[in-house]
């Protein structure tokens, strides 16, 4: 066999139907603002963790409707509330994580 350098990767395809949601809605439920977010990245660029850690309130929500674990990223946020004055929802991003970390300890 011919090794040409390169390999198909596995997909990144998400099964929509099968995503277990039950976080996000009680996220939703305790704080209603959550599903207000449409994604724009306003959180992310003023983020004083993001450039260190990763850390993006856009990618938690993202990640909380995908199925996917949020534990390693909530961890790298400071609570300083950058987020939440740049939103332009007007999305309580504090309460946000703090909710979700309650959540977890429950």
């Amino acid at each position: 066999m011919i090794d040409f350098g390169f390999a198909i990767n596995k997909s990144g395809t998400i099964n929509l139907d099968t995503v277990d949601l039950s976080l996000y809605n009680e996220l939703c439920l305790k704080e209603p603002t959550a599903r207000l977010c449409m994604a724009c990245g306003s959180c992310s660029a003023t983020c004083t963790a993001a450039p260190f850690s990763g850390m993006s309130l856009r990618k938690v929500l993202l990640d909380l409707q995908r199925g996917k674990d949020i534990k390693p990223m909530m961890s790298a946020c400071m609570l300083c509330g950058k987020c939440t004055m740049v939103c332009p929802r007007g999305i309580n991003t504090r309460n946000v994580l703090l909710t979700l970390s309650r959540i977890y300890h429950e």
